[in-house]
């Protein structure tokens, strides 16, 4: 039997999401007869959360608790935003009654006894087993003071590097170049020319601004020319595979090193994932693997002897 799949799962919450709004709509008839305004409504009180095991709903005796839909609420097929709590609670119990409705047929349809599904159960405990298992090893690992010391390990092994701020004016040949380079030189705006004559449909609306950069980002020719030129200039025509620039460099510094905050998230996940890597690694050297599925050793041909 196929498993449900996160297109199907989706889907029924994209139909149930749209049925309500039916019901919301207001008739025309009820639109156009005036109603006394009513008092504002008054805010309603914060709810506490209900405990996982209070059953929400049941299916044919089946219960349905708060912790299912909990745990339904985790699935990336199920994600609702935009949608307030209350009408994601709902949702996710109509969901789950489907869930139950259609799973307890299976049940009687003897789906559950059938091989392929017994395998397919198998899988799929072992993988939320895992899955669990390496998320709660890895908390371990990625601590905010385990985050504090690779940032400041690898802060402290980062070399000072260059940017150049720039703008350019990329055209087809060096003539026109030579008379755009003319041009600014000759007291016209950079980003005015740009605007008007590049090729470059990145750049072009901008007035050219190609942002920060560092040289190994640019091409040769182009971040030979940037680097070596000061601050203000207008370079003469400079050649690359793709076209012909007239570059201004407007600014340079040495870039500076991300902060510990923006960089607290690459930091978690790499602290993450190297720990469940090394979990895994450590895991196989510790179990006996037995692989059966190598093809058998190709003996080499006996060798010739010379008869005498």
């Amino acid at each position: 039997m196929p498993m449900p799949t996160p297109l199907w799962r989706a889907s029924t919450l994209a139909l149930s999401l749209a049925l309500p709004a039916v019901a919301w709509a207001p008739s025309a008839r009820a639109q156009s007869t005036p109603t006394p305004a009513a008092a504002p409504a008054a805010t309603p009180a914060p709810t506490a959360t209900p405990a996982p095991d209070t059953v929400v709903a049941k299916v044919n005796g089946a219960p349905i608790t708060q912790g299912d839909l909990t745990i339904a609420g985790e699935d990336p097929a199920l994600s609702l935003p935009g949608v307030d709590e209350a009408q994601k609670q709902k949702l996710l119990v109509d969901y789950m009654i489907d869930l139950k409705v259609g799973a307890q047929a299976a049940e009687t349809a003897k789906i559950s006894d059938t091989p392929d599904f017994k395998r397919k159960l198998a899988y799929f405990r072992d993988k939320l087993l895992l899955d669990e298992y390496l998320e709660r090893e890895a908390k371990k690992a990625a601590t905010p003071e385990a985050a504090r010391a690779l940032y400041d390990q690898t802060a402290k092994a980062m070399k000072p590097e260059e940017e150049v701020h720039a703008r350019h004016i990329l055209v087809d040949n060096e003539a026109e170049a030579k008379k755009i380079a003319e041009r600014i030189k000759g007291g016209e705006d950079f980003s005015k020319v740009a605007a008007e004559v590049s090729k470059d449909p990145g750049s072009k609306t901008e007035g050219g601004d190609l942002g920060w950069f560092t040289k190994e980002r640019m091409v040769a020719p182009f971040a030979d020319a940037a680097f070596k030129m000061p601050v203000g200039q207008v370079s003469d025509p400079v050649k690359t595979q793709f076209g012909w620039h007239v570059i201004k460099v407007e600014e340079k510094r040495t870039k500076p090193v991300p902060s510990f905050e923006e960089m607290r998230e690459q930091v978690d996940q790499y602290l993450t994932r190297k720990a469940q890597q090394d979990l895994i690694l450590k895991l196989r050297e510790g179990a006996k693997v037995e692989r059966t599925d190598a093809a058998p050793p190709v003996a080499p041909p006996p060798l010739e002897t010379k008869k005498p």
